[in-house]
């Protein structure tokens, strides 16, 4: 399993991570607002994690971080 650190707070919530995860590890916060005003991204199912890293790779911020 992969672990993945989410910087919050400096997420945009523009979605882009979400849409290229092939396992459907992430989504946009239902309740949480970041610094910024955004409803940032989250690992809802972390364990399902292959470590492709491509959320990683798409993100244009690099809020995202991908350990093997």
């Amino acid at each position: 399993m992969a672990k993945l650190t989410i910087n919050a707070d400096n997420c945009k919530g523009c979605g882009l991570c979400i849409n290229v995860c092939p396992k459907k590890v992430l989504e946009l916060s239902s309740d949480k607002i970041n610094k910024k005003g955004h409803k940032p991204v989250t690992a809802v199912r972390e364990q399902d994690c292959i470590g492709c890293a491509f959320c990683a790779t798409m993100c244009p911020d690099c809020i995202i971080k991908v350990e093997r």
